[in-house]
């Protein structure tokens, strides 16, 4: 498939009903389609990777486009200088999170962005760190625990964020590396507890949302099946 198919067949499918609901959820829609995430990875897989296609669909500043070529990049051809170029190029949550979840935590730069990009100003970039915390702790099976306890520094250090979008990531961050194993739990429970003591809203919030759920009968039994967990 070339990028002018794709985009020919993107604009068919443009929706506009989904472009009022995008709007609704803070999602930028001025160069969007309206392209349901199903109908983009049916796509993906039609296309297959291709490094050179991701460029261009990227190039093209189509929020959909780029939702695609982050599905269809190939994660080793990924430079990390590609990577910052993309993380700059972030305008909505729907895009970064895509972006990370489909590709950038399967590069071998997932973990040195994941910190970088938590100590950036701009809002999307920032945000695209704790989301890379986030999903790694979610996809990445053969981690250890060590790979993660350095996070929670940062989490702490950045809890007091006000933005929306930063917020959010680091509550979600806060939270997945909390449910991975037993111990790290444990530490993201004592992380929350401090964050309910500073003197910030965005902290107190994130440590009473996480600690809903990390405190929560369902993660709790979790521990306890597994044996002691590792």
């Amino acid at each position: 498939m070339t990028v002018k198919e794709i985009l020919r067949e993107l604009k068919a499918l443009s929706d506009p009903g989904s472009l009022e609901g995008m709007a609704r959820f803070g999602i930028k829609t001025s160069r969007a389609y309206g392209v349901s995430v199903p109908a983009l990875r049916r796509l993906a897989k039609r296309a297959g990777k291709n490094h050179v296609l991701a460029r261009q669909l990227w190039q093209s500043g189509i929020h959909e486009a780029r939702i695609l070529a982050g599905m269809i990049e190939d994660p080793r051809e990924v430079t990390e200088r590609q990577m910052d170029r993309w993380a700059r190029d972030f305008d909505s949550w729907d895009l970064c999170d895509q972006c990370c979840s489909n590709l950038f935590d399967k590069t071998s730069f997932a973990y040195q962005k994941a910190v970088e990009w938590s100590g950036r100003k701009e809002e999307f970039v920032k945000r695209a760190g704790f989301v890379l915390m986030a999903v790694l702790a979610v996809h990445d099976k053969k981690a250890s625990d060590r790979q993660f306890k350095g996070f929670f520094s940062l989490i702490k250090r950045e809890s007091t964020d006000q933005r929306n979008f930063v917020k959010k990531a680091v509550n979600w961050a806060l939270r997945q590396i909390g449910k991975r194993t037993r111990p790290l739990n444990k530490i993201a429970i004592q992380t929350a507890e401090e964050l309910s003591l500073l003197d910030s809203p965005s902290s107190k919030w994130i440590a009473r949302d996480a600690l809903k759920e990390l405190t929560s009968k369902s993660v709790q039994h979790k521990w306890r099946l597994s044996s002691g967990g590792r």
